[in-house]
């Protein structure tokens, strides 16, 4: 545990070293939040528009979130906060342009989460 959720535009794509990031998001979750390693999943979604702002011009947009178990205290999520935004442009190459950036942590409830390991 924590779930955690990448959503980035398209024009990232090519620009945005998305497995990099998910290591450093899952080692972040382990070292601020005392997450387990093989509990951390990082899982990445592509969206095609976004809009940022009233311009013509945008920014690529990049949203984090992550969802933990309850019990974690304000200054651990916002430390988490703070280090997953600075962590995020080292992953984001030149190219990529100037990009909005927001992480989101919020609380799972527990009596309505499971998860297994399946087959293999």
């Amino acid at each position: 545990m924590p779930l955690i959720t990448v959503d980035y535009t398209d024009r990232l794509a090519d620009a945005f070293d998305r497995r990099g990031f998910g290591l450093a998001l899952n080692r972040l979750a382990v070292k601020l939040l005392d997450a387990r390693p093989t509990g951390c999943t990082t899982r990445f979604r592509r969206t095609e528009e976004a809009v940022v702002g009233a311009d013509a011009e945008t920014f690529a947009l990049v949203v984090i979130g992550f969802e933990v178990f309850p019990g974690r205290s304000a200054a651990a999520k916002a430390a988490l906060g703070e280090a997953v935004l600075a962590a995020l442009p080292g992953y984001l190459g030149a190219e990529a342009g100037p990009v909005q950036a927001t992480v989101q942590v919020g609380e799972l409830d527990p009596d309505g989460y499971r998860a297994a390991v399946l087959g293999g």
